[in-house]
């Protein structure tokens, strides 16, 4: 059975950095994982997604936020991170994790709010 936590969100102000964590179990490290997040009036959308080990691992980030925010997995310890900087207003939304391209029922996310 999948379990999904997430956490690291908060408050910042615009410019600022937040590191979001997902801790996860019954899920193979060769599952693709992704990001996703939604605000506020507006459909979920991915933010990031990184391949398992025999797909190599590659990520993929979409145009908003590349070039500042990455996403990586430690299979050891069963954890998704998210390092987000130089943060932006257009960032504020709740943030999951799951597995992709096909995620399972959602957890209770992490919300982020970025001050502008």
């Amino acid at each position: 059975q999948v379990q999904l936590v997430e956490s690291g969100g908060g408050s910042v102000p615009a410019g600022g950095s937040l590191r979001l964590s997902c801790t996860f179990s019954g899920i193979s490290v060769n599952k693709a994982m992704a990001w996703y997040r939604q605000a506020p009036g507006k459909q979920r959308e991915l933010v990031a997604r990184i391949y398992g080990l025999t797909d190599g691992g590659g990520t993929y980030h979409d145009d908003s936020v590349t070039g500042r925010f990455t996403i990586s997995r430690d299979n050891k310890k069963n954890t998704l991170y998210l390092q987000m900087n130089d943060l932006k207003p257009e960032d504020t939304a709740a943030y999951f994790c799951n597995i992709f391209p096909f995620p399972g029922p959602w957890a209770q996310g992490t919300q982020v709010t970025v001050l502008g």
